[in-house]
């Protein structure tokens, strides 16, 4: 941690600490409850998944509901590169096409290079636009998301609150929107309701 001493930081029982806030745990696969350990190693087999072929680097992410569903999803890279989707996007949005978007309770991310040779041994963290979607979800459901950020070979875990990896984060309350509107709430045109009685 460099200087402990100026940022008044210490790690204690696997437990990071910085001016008495919990930012991050250090973990061990065992040391998981197993809906935690389900979830990694979901995330790392939806890994195995992955459309990486420009990077070589594989991720899968897992993201669990409060009623213990588990959506995932992995990384889709594209040709054209700006088009790429990130692991945590792509089981976020599995969760939201489930109704399940303000339900998320914990996310496991997890990722290792593959090409040109196998790299397992580094942890990875949600991008910053991984971020903001994980936030929306837990100012959604009011609760402060677990996020397990996992090394390839499951050998590292970090537990952190989604509040930490993106304090004072913009969403909902931002724009005053306490309770988003859904489509489910609004009423459909009547040519709409005759399409859906159709089907």
């Amino acid at each position: 941690m460099g200087a402990v001493a100026h940022c008044h930081s210490f790690v204690l029982n696997n437990v990071y600490f910085d001016s008495e806030n919990v930012l991050m745990k250090t973990l061990k696969l065992g040391e998981l409850t197993k809906k935690d350990a389900d979830l990694i190693i979901a995330a790392r087999n939806a890994a195995d998944n992955a459309y990486a072929p420009y990077s070589g680097f594989a991720v899968g992410a897992a993201a669990r509901t409060t009623e213990g569903t588990i959506h995932i999803g992995a990384n889709l890279e594209n040709a054209s590169y700006g088009l790429g989707l990130c692991a945590e996007v792509s089981a976020l949005t599995a969760a939201n096409t489930s109704g399940d978007f303000d339900r998320i309770e914990a996310i496991a991310v997890v990722g290792f290079g593959f090409f040109p040779e196998m790299h397992l041994s580094e942890i990875v963290m949600p991008c910053g636009r991984c971020r903001q979607l994980i936030s929306e979800s837990a100012q959604l459901s009011g609760t402060d998301i677990d996020v397990f950020a996992c090394s390839g070979d499951l050998e590292r875990i970090e537990q952190h609150k989604i509040s930490e990896l993106l304090p004072r984060a913009f969403g909902p309350q931002s724009l005053q929107s306490t309770n988003p509107a859904k489509p489910t709430q609004s009423t459909p045109p009547e040519n709409h309701k005759r399409l859906l009685r159709k089907s």
